[in-house]
């Protein structure tokens, strides 16, 4: 499904990535972890066309993600949750969730809405509330929802446990186990391996390169 080869990027003279390579599978479940600054957030930006790749290549389903401006790529089926949400404060749940969809013209908004309040019903009422009325794993949830509206192949989750209580981050770990059963691939970045444990691979990133890649039981003591 998608294929990171040797990537690098280099940000105002600072070299950030030097080679990251990994693969994530068709329905693939996949986990990134490194410490803070170890360069998780920018290979996931590097993916979505949000920083500019200086050498190394990236294919999606075979095509050269080169030749896809960012803006193009949630045409493709990509979906990005972004370490801070993001979400637009005075608009509602439901008008975050459909942000993308109205950015790009998505076709069957109303449907793929409809299926995600199915998956995530949680989010459905709170619809009509606005961003700034919830809870920190509130906001996760919808902007994992965010993500979903475009994500109909591919979702790239930055950090989607940081900060949640166990039992928050339990609901969340099993709703996107849910997602990848229905047959989306997923990368997860994380700074701690053990929020992840269900997660089929780990890659390993180091000062911008995958140090060690191995099934996540492996790792378990």
């Amino acid at each position: 499904m998608l294929r990171v080869n040797d990537v690098r990027v280099t940000i105002k003279g600072f070299i950030i990535l030097r080679g990251v390579s990994l693969n994530i599978p068709s329905g693939g479940l996949i986990g990134l972890v490194g410490r803070n600054g170890a360069g998780k957030t920018t290979t996931l930006k590097s993916i979505m066309g949000l920083v500019p790749v200086s050498a190394g290549a990236i294919s999606f389903d075979g095509r050269d993600l080169a030749k896809v401006p960012g803006y193009r790529r949630a045409h493709l089926g990509f979906g990005y949750m972004p370490e801070d949400r993001r979400l637009i404060g005075a608009l509602t749940v439901q008008d975050n969730i459909l942000t993308p969809a109205w950015a790009s013209n998505l076709e069957g908004a109303n449907e793929r809405l409809d299926y995600i309040y199915q998956l995530m019903p949680g989010t459905q009422t709170l619809a009509n509330r606005k961003a700034t009325q919830l809870s920190g794993g509130q906001q996760k949830m919808v902007a994992l929802a965010r993500a979903l509206m475009s994500g109909t192949k591919l979702l790239l989750l930055d950090e989607p446990f940081e900060g949640l209580a166990p039992l928050i981050g339990g609901k969340l770990g099993k709703t996107i186990q849910d997602i990848q059963r229905g047959g989306l691939s997923v990368l997860i970045a994380e700074s701690d391996d053990k929020r992840i444990s269900f997660v089929e691979e780990i890659y390993t990133i180091e000062r911008g390169e995958v140090v060690q890649t191995g099934d996540s039981k492996a790792r378990e003591p």
